[in-house]
């Protein structure tokens, strides 16, 4: 166990050195810190109980899901009876059922048609038995189609999953560093946002859908006529997205929808200077707006964006290379944040903040003081009870310890991890466990002197027979730290990582670098003793 070749001496070495390294970037300031090459700019991030910031409690508004599943169940229906050629009347939404009636000749077929919507929640794996929708004979042709609650549920659970991706795109194109965005219950959403103390542009980032759409402006009614009530069946009435909000009469039919955009950037409008957003459509897009820029030239179409019309010119020539301009009167910031969200996507539903709370860095500046002084005052007594209790090994023992804090923050950084308060406790506890394991080796040691040994024998054996104990103590705290990290949230998670970290560089640092230095030293001097 003592005998080292050059290179497996060259490599402890190496490794630890290496590790050590990563830290490095920690002691610059940032700004310095950014002029070194990309590979070389990785570094702790401080969370938002350190260095303050913003956090905001989204929730996912159930009825717009309710409201849209009933708008797909009407449209689903209509669809499979147009297809299936059944006759029908009255189809509508009332409640939280879609109603339709057909001729008693057809009730059958149409019950079999519509009944081949229903899947089971979940997919085919789902494994729950239920379906996401009910369709019954409600007698006299009239034939109901009824969402039930738990196929609403996974619908909200579905869309806080997309919800979470999407918000991560949105804060990522902000500039910000290590986002905590997770799930809250069941409908709700966390963000918080390490460093941002002005919480205005995130809330209007992430409080805007963002569905977009392309549609034809319905020329045959004008606003006016529209607002007094003569609105044709396949149109509605929008506002614009500008003061002073002009009505636009804009037909429901969506020729292009947000969804087959792949890249919407800001820039300037060539002619006019002003600031605009250039989008492009991927295959399928692109083929849609070219037929419908053909088939309406000299025809105003409307961009809608969250039920607003914030653009609607007039189509002067077919657009067939998938690719355009939006323009609205926006300023640099506006046109950012539109391609911001445009390139994220749309939110599955609207969000509504019920908790925002701006942390200042006070409380993290108090909180990494207190943790300072922790770390500090711990490590201290740590060093001073080894050198008293092991005296020439315990001052090796603090050597392998300092070697293993490093380590912890050179993988921390490497990994560009976020640092919290519970993150400081993991590491100043996995110094008490790195401690723990010189402690076992040492008194295995004390051991084999009092069994008869002599001072390189006992050495030698006190290293190779505490190996298991060991690892099987830090295995079983591993595994801990492990089921922490699957099952823990945000700071918890902040702490089972270090402390799994602190666990890997222990044993290495325990089994490498202390057993190094002291073959180094047996090798110098050839004890006859053992000063411990």
């Amino acid at each position: 166990m003592l005998y080292f070749t050059r290179w497996k001496a060259l490599a402890v070495i190496f490794t630890a050195l290496i590790v050590c390294l990563c830290a490095v970037p920690n002691f610059f300031p940032e700004a310095t810190v950014k002029t070194w090459p990309a590979w070389a700019q990785r570094r702790l991030v401080l969370g938002l109980d350190l260095q303050g910031g913003s956090h905001l409690l989204l929730e996912v508004d159930a009825n717009s899901v309710k409201k849209d599943k009933l708008d797909q169940v009407r449209d689903d229906a209509r669809r499979t009876l147009r297809e299936a050629k059944i006759g029908y009347t009255g189809l509508s939404i009332k409640g939280d059922n879609v109603e339709v009636r057909v001729k008693e000749a057809d009730l059958a077929t149409a019950l079999t048609k519509l009944r081949e919507l229903s899947q089971p929640i979940g997919g085919v794996l789902g494994g729950t038995g239920q379906r996401t929708l009910e369709v019954s004979d409600a007698g006299g042709g009239l034939i109901r189609l009824t969402v039930p609650q738990a196929a609403i549920l996974d619908r909200v659970r579905q869309a806080v999953d997309q919800s979470i991706q999407i918000i991560e795109k949105r804060v990522n194109e902000l500039g910000t560093v290590e986002p905590l965005i997770q799930r809250q219950g069941v409908d709700r959403v966390l963000v918080q946002v390490p460093g941002l103390q002005d919480p205005t542009r995130l809330k209007e980032i992430l409080g805007k859908t963002a569905k977009m759409d392309f549609r034809m402006v319905d020329t045959t009614v004008s606003p006016e006529q529209a607002l007094q009530g003569r609105v044709p069946p396949d149109s509605e009435v929008l506002k614009g997205a500008e003061p002073p909000h002009a009505p636009y009469v804009v037909k429901k039919q969506v020729l292009v929808s947000g969804a087959d955009l792949t890249d919407a950037q800001p820039s300037f409008d060539q002619r006019t200077g002003q600031p605009v957003v250039s989008f492009r459509f991927n295959g399928t897009g692109a083929r849609k707006f070219a037929q419908a820029t053909t088939e309406n030239v000299k025809q105003p179409f409307a961009i809608v964006l969250d039920n607003e019309v914030i653009s609607a010119p007039v189509i002067q020539e077919p657009i067939t290379g998938g690719s355009g301009q939006i323009s609205g009167n926006f300023t640099v910031q506006q046109a950012n944040d539109l391609a911001i969200l445009l390139r994220a996507g749309a939110l599955p539903a609207p969000l509504t903040i019920i908790e925002e709370r701006t942390v200042g860095p006070g409380l993290g500046q108090d909180s990494i003081a207190a943790g300072e002084l922790a770390s500090y005052v711990g490590s201290v007594l740590v060093i001073v009870f080894m050198t008293l209790t092991y005296r020439l090994f315990g001052l090796f023992a603090n050597i392998a310890v300092a070697v293993n804090v490093a380590m912890i923050f050179g993988i921390l950084s490497l990994l560009n991890a976020t640092l919290t308060l519970p993150g400081i406790a993991g590491i100043v506890l996995t110094v008490g466990i790195a401690v723990d394991s010189n402690v076992l080796i040492y008194e295995r040691i004390r051991e084999e002197v009092r069994h008869g040994r002599n001072a390189i024998s006992a050495i030698d054996a006190g290293f190779s027979r505490a190996l298991a104990t060991i690892l099987d103590s830090n295995i079983t705290t591993f595994i801990a730290a492990a089921v922490l990290f699957y099952i823990g949230t945000g700071p918890v998670r902040g702490f089972a990582v270090t402390l799994g970290i602190g666990i890997v560089t222990t044993v290495f640092t325990a089994f490498t670098v202390t057993r190094l230095i002291v073959a180094t030293w047996v090798r110098w001097k050839r004890p006859q003793t053992v000063p411990i």
